[in-house]
């Protein structure tokens, strides 16, 4: 099984950032932890600042995985365009976001690519992402 995760803008600063909202670990630390607790997925990961880059990895690896994990960060609240990537593609999306968006500024509260993904979890930090791995896995 193939599992790519994609993690939008800021979120390269994961453990620096805002560490009352996001933690102090940084993704790459959070990664490893997946592989080792996940040795039987190939588990890939991408991040961008980029709208179009986002896209692009969407386009290049969803016809390929079986499944994709997608933090769109601030993205998430404006983009039609990634919106319509997750359509396109044959490979299920998960939305995730390491913080509960519904307890933050009203902005945050609606999503331009929920209705496209599979489904969304939100609010359980960093395992947020483990817990999309389990529904890929289960098929959910």
């Amino acid at each position: 099984m193939k599992i790519l995760i994609i993690n939008g803008p800021n979120l390269n600063l994961l453990g620096i950032r805002e560490k009352s909202i996001y933690g102090d670990q940084s993704f790459d630390d959070y990664f490893k932890a997946l592989q080792e607790a996940y040795p039987e997925i190939e588990l890939q990961y991408f991040q961008s600042n980029h709208e179009g880059a986002l896209i692009d990895e969407i386009h290049d690896k969803g016809f390929t995985v079986d499944g994709i994990v997608l933090n769109a960060g601030a993205y998430t609240h404006t983009s039609i365009a990634l919106g319509d990537a997750i359509r396109a593609v044959k490979s299920p999306v998960i939305e995730v976001h390491i913080s509960n968006v519904h307890t933050r500024e009203e902005y945050r509260h609606h999503s331009m690519i929920s209705a496209a993904c599979r489904g969304v979890i939100a609010g359980f930090g960093m395992d947020s992402y483990r817990l999309a791995i389990e529904a890929l896995i289960n098929k959910k």
